[in-house]
């Protein structure tokens, strides 16, 4: 066997488990369901993404994958619809993001360009794969130091 032949088999069962998980993503989306119901039962905690990746690092890996561009394709394609119902599983919550006035105000310009509301642009942004790298770390508060 060579060694690219050894390498498409040990692929094999990721492949089977990303169309799987397209299969699941699009049955649903082939349903037209309301984007909040689409991103619980896909994209979701409890989703069949992350039960089908639960390690933080397979979930990166998956993240990265052509099968979770074409999911995130059909987010977007739920969320473009004009008629928004609530869904009564999913009350709405609120967060309060504090930044400055500059990224404030490339936000509102950014949302005017795609001529959509900030909230949207927002909600767009908080969807989107971010990789580990671009995400600071809190600084872990360590108590006085002791020496014994």
């Amino acid at each position: 066997m060579t060694e690219t032949e050894q390498a498409t088999e040990s692929r094999a069962p990721e492949m089977e488990l990303q169309q799987h998980v397209y299969h699941v993503a699009y049955s649903l989306y082939c349903e037209n369901p309301d984007w909040v119901v689409f991103f619980r039962e896909v994209l979701g905690l409890n989703g069949i993404i992350r039960k089908c990746y639960p390690a933080r690092d397979t979930l990166s890996e998956f993240e990265r994958t052509e099968t979770y561009a074409e999911i995130q394709q059909m987010l977007k394609r739920l969320r473009e619809r004009k008629t928004e119902s609530i869904d009564p599983q999913e009350r709405t919550r609120v967060i309060t993001v504090r930044l400055p006035e500059s990224l404030h105000e490339a936000l509102q310009e950014e949302a005017h360009e795609y001529r959509t509301s900030v909230n949207k642009l927002c909600i767009s942004k908080l969807l989107q794969f971010i990789d580990n790298e671009l995400v600071p770390s809190e600084k872990v508060r360590k108590g006085p130091k002791v020496d014994v």
